[in-house]
C-alpha cells in the first residue's frame, strides 16, 4: 500500500509541475484572434507598348499606369478568417501553395497568372444504378484572399481575365480588355479619347461619365456603348454579377 501510494502522489505532483506549461502554451494558443499576412513585390524590365496580361486573378486588383520602363507586382496574401496566434505557421503553407507567377513571354508580352494548389481525387458517389456521378470541386483557394497592386508602362494593352472580387485600372492610355464573373469594376480613363467603348453586364448596372447608348438586357443586366468619330482605343467590358463604373 506504501508503495502504491507513494507512486500515485508522485504522479499528481508531476502533473501539477506539467499543469502550468500547458496552462502557458493554453494562454499563448489562445491570445487575441488575428489574420495573418505576407507581402512580396517584384519588378520585370518591360518596354511600352506591348501586351500585359493578368490570369486567373480574384480579391481585390489595382492596375495603374505610371512612365517607368518596367512592371512591378505587389502582391498582398491574408487570411480571411481571424485565427489563433499559433496557427501562423499553418497559413503561411496555405500561402505558399497559392502562387503569383510572372511570365515574360516575348519582348512584347508579359502574363501574370495566379495558380492554385491542384486536388488529386474528386468526390463521387454510385447510383443504384451502377452509374457514377463524379462532383468537381470547387476553386481550393485555402481561405487565402489576394490584394494585386501592379504599376505598368501607361500605353500597354492591358488584359484582365479576373475571376471575382474588386478591379480597379486606371492611367493606362492602351487598349483595355477586362472581364470578371462577380464583384466591381472601375475603369478611370485618363482623357476623353477618342475611344471605342463596348461595356456589359449580365446582372447588374453599367454608369459612365461618356455619352453613349446603354440600355437594360433581359430586366437585370446593362450595356453601353460609345464610339468616337475617329475611335483610337478600344475598351471592352464584361461583368457577370456586379457594376461597371467608366470615368
Amino acid at each position: 500500500m506504501t508503495r502504491r501510494l507513494a507512486t500515485v502522489l508522485f504522479g499528481l505532483s508531476a502533473m501539477g509541475a506539467t499543469l502550468p506549461l500547458f496552462a502557458a502554451d493554453g494562454l499563448q494558443e489562445k491570445g487575441p484572434k488575428q489574420s495573418f499576412e505576407v507581402t512580396s513585390t517584384e519588378r520585370v524590365n518591360f518596354l511600352p507598348g506591348g501586351t500585359i496580361r493578368l490570369e486567373n486573378s480574384y480579391g481585390y486588383l489595382t492596375v495603374e499606369g505610371w512612365d517607368e520602363p518596367e512592371v512591378e507586382v505587389t502582391v498582398t496574401k491574408s487570411t480571411d478568417r481571424f485565427y489563433e496566434p499559433g496557427r501562423r505557421e499553418q497559413a503561411e503553407r496555405a500561402f505558399e501553395q497559392i502562387r503569383v507567377v510572372t511570365e515574360r513571354r516575348s519582348d512584347k508580352e508579359l502574363a501574370i497568372s495566379t495558380t492554385l494548389p491542384d486536388r488529386h481525387s474528386f468526390p463521387s458517389s454510385i447510383l443504384p444504378s451502377g452509374r457514377i456521378i463524379v462532383t468537381m470541386p470547387k476553386n481550393n483557394r485555402l481561405g487565402v484572399t489576394i490584394d494585386y497592386t501592379v504599376h505598368v508602362p501607361r500605353d500597354s494593352r492591358l488584359v484582365v481575365h479576373h475571376d471575382h472580387g474588386y478591379v480597379w485600372v486606371s492611367a493606362v492610355t492602351g487598349d483595355i480588355e477586362v472581364t470578371s464573373h462577380t464583384g466591381d469594376m472601375i475603369v478611370m480613363l485618363p482623357d476623353p479619347g477618342p475611344h471605342s467603348i463596348d461595356a456589359r453586364t449580365r446582372m447588374g448596372s453599367v454608369s459612365s461619365d461618356f455619352t453613349g447608348n446603354g440600355h437594360k438586357q433581359f430586366l437585370v443586366g446593362t450595356q453601353f456603348v460609345h464610339a468616337s468619330q475617329a475611335p483610337s482605343r478600344r475598351i471592352y467590358l464584361r461583368m457577370g454579377r456586379g457594376s461597371i463604373t467608366i470615368k
